[in-house]
């Protein structure tokens, strides 16, 4: 079931916010259970089963870590949690690697395994994870119930696509929400939804046949190279944002804090800044639970270097069970690499950096994008090929770019904090905030009739 669908925003919201808003206060998490397990069996049953059982697991687990041997049972379940997830997401990748390397011996190799990535996995396998370890070090209480443990990883809205929460975030949350849960504040939270809901569909959607023309085994010209290329930038944000903004509002709406994912990313100044905007949570991720543990940057310049590669180099290989990815996460690698040791994107001007951040982002996008190496290399050349100055775009494909651009880059706009005017108190503009938000959503919804819902772009990982 996807948010920007009107199966989810006609019927299942409506009916699930007047089931959560009417019962009792202590019936609230076990109707947001039954709420977010049956969101994520409506297209795969079996997927639900997997995840049920997996919590189970991790939650009677983490009761032995009250023994004076907790280290066997932490290893035991990060084993489980990651072996899931290897089996689940890069076994086959492992197998095709495997048929490559006997093909060139000279070898046959004729086991074929053809498995289902269950949708989500990699967010909440991390959430389960940091969990685990929080508890372990006695960073985080152990969940007080296993229904309240369940709740927090199946959690509907951020279970798919992020933001990957902690539970020590929503520990409090889950049994003192109540206080706080007003009218005002799930107000906010569907002005948030709905502000996510036309970054995906007004922008992110609007922009797919650009780069579908763009992308593939054929070469373009260079400005149409260009052209696709900052479309994808375009999309991918807004898609991505998108989803965290529509997370954190259907978050709100049930009286949950979730937290954010997204700071303008496009504006950053080096990679270092970048990496502190774009998917916050899963950047948080990474240094809490794995950088810092390979030493982080106490143990002089090479090791430092050593650990940042190896976070990013995991980091694309989380993103997908692809060389593509592999080579996106090294791209990022060497300029975080050269930024922490030259500084040479503070070193600019600001514009310039911008920009020069910007381009290079950009350019790692290509891999990201492509479904082969041969694609990206078919693209990067189709951008530096300066014989054709063919141009084929649409005056609306033009006004959703432009419109892309504004809402992106253009460091001024940021500093207005739209999701802030949204989510004030000010009785005064309330009229006028309803009367954009729903105008917007009768957009979306019009947009959504013609296009039939187009899947995030995070599903795939």
């Amino acid at each position: 079931m996807l948010f920007n669908s009107p199966l989810f925003i006609l019927y299942f919201l409506p009916v699930l916010s007047v089931a959560y808003y009417l019962v009792p206060n202590h019936w609230k998490n076990a109707v947001a259970l039954v709420a977010s397990i049956s969101f994520y069996a409506w297209g795969a049953p079996t997927f639900a089963l997997i995840l049920i059982v997996s919590g189970i697991f991790d939650y009677y687990l983490s009761k032995k870590f009250q023994s004076a041997r907790a280290l066997p049972w932490l290893c035991l379940g990060l084993t489980y949690n990651l072996s899931t997830l290897f089996l689940f997401k890069y076994f086959n990748f492992f197998i095709e690697n495997v048929h490559d390397v006997f093909g060139v011996l000279g070898l046959g190799l004729n086991a074929h395994f053809e498995l289902i990535l269950p949708i989500g996995i990699s967010f909440f396998t991390f959430q389960k994870i940091s969990y685990l370890v929080d508890v372990y070090r006695g960073d985080s209480e152990r969940a007080d119930s296993l229904p309240n443990y369940l709740l927090f990883v199946s959690l509907f809205p951020q279970l798919i696509a992020g933001p990957i929460v902690r539970y020590k975030e929503i520990a409090n949350q889950l049994n003192n929400r109540f206080e706080t849960d007003n009218w005002q504040y799930r107000l906010g939270g569907f002005y948030r939804f709905v502000i996510g809901l036309s970054k995906k569909v007004l922008i992110a959607d609007a922009l797919i046949p650009i780069v579908s023309d763009s992308f593939g085994e054929s070469e373009i010209s260079a400005p149409q190279a260009w052209i696709g290329l900052l479309a994808y930038t375009m999309q991918i944000y807004f898609d991505f944002s998108g989803y965290s903004d529509m997370a954190i509002g259907l978050g709100r709406m049930m009286g949950f804090r979730f937290p954010e994912n997204f700071n303008w990313p496009y504006i950053a100044k080096g990679f270092h800044d970048f990496w502190g905007r774009w998917h916050i949570t899963l950047s948080n991720f990474m240094r809490d639970y794995l950088y810092i543990q390979l030493g982080g940057n106490r143990n002089g310049k090479w090791l430092t270097s050593r650990n940042l590669w190896i976070v990013f180099l995991l980091s694309g290989l989380w993103h997908g069970a692809s060389w593509t990815f592999v080579i996106w996460g090294t791209w990022h690698g060497l300029f975080l690499t050269i930024d922490r040791f030259t500084s040479i994107f503070r070193k600019l001007p600001s514009a310039i950096s911008q920009v020069l951040t910007l381009l290079l982002v950009m350019l790692g996008w290509v891999w990201f994008r492509s479904e082969t190496m041969h694609e990206a290399l078919v693209f990067f050349h189709s951008l530096f090929r300066w014989n054709e100055f063919e141009i084929s775009l649409s005056n609306r494909a033009w006004f959703v770019l432009g419109l892309g651009l504004l809402f992106s880059v253009i460091p001024a706009v940021s500093r207005l904090n739209l999701e802030g005017v949204f989510e004030s108190n000010n009785n005064r503009s309330d009229l006028y905030k309803s009367f954009f938000v729903f105008t917007l959503l009768i957009l979306c919804l019009g947009q959504m009739a013609l296009s039939h819902g187009q899947p995030f772009i995070y599903f795939r990982f």
